[in-house]
């Protein structure tokens, strides 16, 4: 769709409110000075690799992480691309009525920082054919790089639709993979990361604590999931995950999503749950445990201390320069040795605004262990019908050691 002559009067409704200070809007505001620091990090990357501009959008809350750690916007459930030039504002481009365009004042905004103007045309998901609209708008917006070099940071979370458009409108430009050196800058937490994160692992203790007390026979497993849901809202959370199964004593209780929540739990059961909500600020990390309604049998008791284990031996090594390969072997020798199997899916990620962000633990990893990053830590398995696990995360100090942030005690809970 051509735009030309179609730009409105419009106000978006992320600018929408200008009267209002940014503190009283938003959720636990990310300060204007860290927001520099990411962007001034990413930029001198930008003149390091020789990029003039690049290219960053989010499809949807779940993969959210990039746009929010450069503009402090949630994506919800539409795309939102940012077009983050080497010198000057940002501009932004979202759902909103077709040829929606602002311009933001250099003095600075309520809920926008950084960003100098907002592009809006209708986009869904579910609509295959406004991929094409928002690859107009992306286009628009890139109209001063028709022979630039372009960094697209993430290909893979466009659709093909958008992409190639924008590809084929700039055939004198030059597109380049720029996630890497941006992964590599956003892995590491500064002081100010690192306290809001600290701040989510402590919300996830007490909703996990608030989520076992309701335990009891009779309820469903999307009970136990609704109370801890309303204690994380409560909280200061505004999104996630919380995965949860029981199963009879001799069957793996394994997590699961919030459509196989319906079984009834009865005296006995074993309840696995897993807390994945972020904190105020947006940060996630996660907490994982098991409880039992009654006692917990030997077995179990034995198989979750041999999970603690596990994930002690692969904690001590994250340590600055650390690699992920090494670690991810390391552990599956050591799963080998005691007759158990291997882990074929990840085994430890780092978090900050994404579930999962690198670095992964695993074989196919080459960014190394830092200091400042957020890593959780998941060891499980199923041996003798009982699936044993625990979940916590750890910071990774400059001296080596590690700080674990939850403090929801490791062992088995009975209830």
């Amino acid at each position: 769709m051509n735009l030309e002559g179609q730009r409105a009067t419009w106000r978006s409704p992320l600018t929408r409110h200008a009267t209002l200070a940014l503190s009283a809007r938003v959720n636990t505001p990310i300060s204007t000075r860290e927001l520099d620091r990411r962007r001034e990090l990413v930029r001198a990357g930008m003149v390091e690799r020789d990029l003039d501009v690049l290219l960053i959008q989010s499809p949807h809350e779940m993969a959210g992480g990039y746009v929010r750690w450069l503009t402090d916007v949630v994506v919800t459930d539409q795309p939102v691309t940012v077009v983050v030039p080497r010198d000057g504002t940002m501009t932004l481009i979202t759902h909103g009525p077709f040829g929606g365009e602002e311009t933001i004042s250099p003095e600075g905004h309520d809920t926008l920082r950084g960003v100098g103007r907002v592009l809006t045309t209708p986009m869904f998901p579910a609509v295959a054919y406004t991929g094409a609209y928002v690859a107009e708008s992306i286009i628009e917006a890139l109209a001063p790089y028709d022979r630039a070099s372009i960094g697209v940071v993430g290909e893979h979370l466009f659709s093909f639709t958008t992409l190639d458009r924008v590809r084929r409108a700039f055939p004198g430009a030059s597109f380049v993979e720029a996630a890497d050196f941006v992964d590599r800058i956003k892995a590491v937490k500064s002081d100010e990361e690192q306290e809001l994160i600290r701040r989510a692992a402590a919300l996830q203790d007490a909703v996990m604590e608030a989520a076992f007390a309701s335990v009891e026979p009779g309820k469903r497993d999307s009970d136990v999931t609704a109370v801890a849901r309303r204690a994380a809202q409560e909280l200061g959370s505004e999104s996630g995950i919380l995965l949860c199964g029981s199963a009879s004593a001799g069957t793996p209780a394994m997590i699961q999503n919030t459509h196989l929540q319906h079984r009834v739990i009865e005296r006995g059961d074993v309840i696995a749950l897993l807390v994945e909500v972020n904190g105020p600020g947006g940060f996630y990390a996660e907490v994982g445990r098991t409880c039992v309604v009654g006692s917990a049998s030997q077995q179990l008791q034995e198989e979750f201390a041999f999970a603690a284990e596990t994930q002690r031996r692969t904690v001590e090594r994250l340590k600055p320069g650390a690699s992920c390969a090494e670690i991810w072997d390391s552990h599956n020798a050591w799963m080998r040795e005691h007759g158990l199997p291997e882990e074929r899916r990840i085994h430890c990620h780092g978090q900050g605004y994404d579930f999962v962000e690198r670095p992964l633990i695993r074989s196919d990893e080459p960014m190394t262990i830092e200091a400042g990053m957020n890593i959780t830590c998941h060891p499980s398995y199923v041996r003798s019908g009982a699936w044993s696990w625990i979940c916590d995360n750890y910071l990774v100090r400059p001296d080596g050691t590690q700080e674990p942030l939850h403090a929801f005690p490791r062992r088995i809970i009975e209830v």
